[in-house]
């Protein structure tokens, strides 16, 4: 290649353009890049370039016709082209890339929807949700632009539109998006660094840390209620299933009846069904067993714990009114866990068998490591708790809390 760059002139090109040339030549610019004139007086662009040393046969790539290309178009696409030899990649083909990318780029909703089927799909639990939610904030008002020219302005008027009415679900729906962009730029699917710099106070609020606990006085009420025609009866076992193992909502809800092994009083959740994704071993309390056997009978025709399948988000909104039957503060379904595990540990119960009674994540080394199921710590950490509620409902008449004593 020549050392001496930008030889030709618009002028020069425009003489060439006026005239048919005896025969086909090429004229340098330098770098590389060459302009052919043909005999109908046709001028083409090119870029002539070897891909190893003197022995390899230059090869010439087609880059468009003057004037359409512009001289000064044409000298960028030469930077280009050298920048990619210097990379140690060939210019045809990514040239040919960077054409299709540009004539068919990737959409918003399309890098969206590649993190939903690519991860979300089999990584995350609340995937129908988080479908339906970028449908209804995002790919409706800005998928069909390109991701890369989708900018920070763009994306913010969204969260905005969110933030209006549910400030914190705004943060949630910027969050989700940033994870899909990073999945995108890792996979080298798409590029957009448009979320970077945001965080959830930009556009929105985070969660509050809710450590609401129930009072003896109104897990009473709650017992009593549950006993009565207060509650719904799914409702009403899905409550006393809760307070007495101090599980996730969804781990009762999706509950199927070959979980539980009346036998030998163990109740089996299937990774499936866990947020943690780790099979969960809880042992049936005594004083449980009679109300188990009761839902098993009575819904063995539909193989499920509860008699039937509830969407989460109809099953947490009559949690988050429960209260309101019983005129108490605010709580949620959630915060029976709460209850749960500060009364556990009142009664003495350690710790680490509260942790694994409710399956939290356990920590470090000890997740990989410590696999040991405690049965029969839970087993007495559980009956010692039914015990316990039953003094706090009344059904123990002989038994009276004396605040201090745990």
């Amino acid at each position: 290649m020549g050392k001496a760059l930008n030889k030709l002139s618009d002028s020069t090109l425009k003489k060439l353009a006026a005239v048919q040339a005896e025969k086909e030549r090429f004229y340098s610019d330098g770098g590389g890049l060459e302009i052919k004139h043909s005999k109908g007086g046709k001028l083409t662009w090119y870029f002539r370039y070897r891909t190893g040393g003197r022995e390899v046969a230059a090869e010439r790539l087609k880059l468009g016709a003057y004037p359409e290309l512009s001289l000064k178009a044409a000298r960028e696409k030469r930077t280009l082209c050298r920048a990619w030899l210097a990379e140690g990649k060939n210019p045809r083909y990514e040239l040919c890339a960077t054409v299709q990318e540009a004539l068919k780029p990737v959409t918003v909703k399309e890098a969206i929807n590649y993190w939903l089927e690519e991860y979300a799909k089999d990584n995350r639990k609340d995937y129908i949700k988080l479908v339906q939610r970028m449908d209804k904030h995002i790919i409706c008002h800005i998928g069909a632009i390109p991701l890369d020219k989708c900018d920070t302005r763009q994306w913010i008027a969204c969260f905005d539109r969110v933030r209006k009415k549910a400030p914190v679900a705004a943060g949630h729906v910027m969050q989700t998006c940033k994870q899909a962009l990073k999945f995108c730029r890792r996979r080298r699917y798409a590029f957009s660094n448009a979320l970077d710099d945001l965080i959830v106070t930009d556009v929105g609020k985070r969660a509050e840390i809710r450590e609401r606990v129930h009072s003896n006085s109104e897990l009473k009420e709650i017992l009593r209620a549950i006993d009565g025609d207060v509650f719904a009866p799914y409702y009403s076992a899905l409550m006393r299933l809760l307070i007495v193992f101090g599980c996730r909502t969804a781990e009762i809800r999706l509950s199927e009846i070959k979980e539980w092994d009346l036998k030998e009083m163990l109740w089996t959740v299937p990774k499936e069904h866990s947020k943690t994704k780790v099979t969960i071993f809880r042992p049936i309390p005594d004083g449980i067993l009679p109300f188990i056997q009761k839902l098993v009978e009575q819904n063995a025709h539909t193989g499920l714990l509860l008699g039937e399948l509830k969407k989460d988000t109809t099953v947490a909104q009559y949690g988050r009114n429960a209260h309101k039957r019983l005129k108490q503060e605010h709580w949620t379904l959630h915060d029976f866990r709460h209850t749960f595990t500060t009364m556990l540990n009142d009664l003495g119960v350690d710790p680490h068998i509260v942790e694994h009674i409710t399956a939290h994540q356990m920590p470090g080394q000890q997740k990989t490591y410590n696999h040991s199921r405690y049965l029969q710590a839970k087993r007495d950490a559980l009956n010692l708790w039914v015990e316990r509620l039953d003094v706090i409902a009344g059904y123990n008449e002989n038994i009276v809390i004396l605040r201090g004593i745990q």
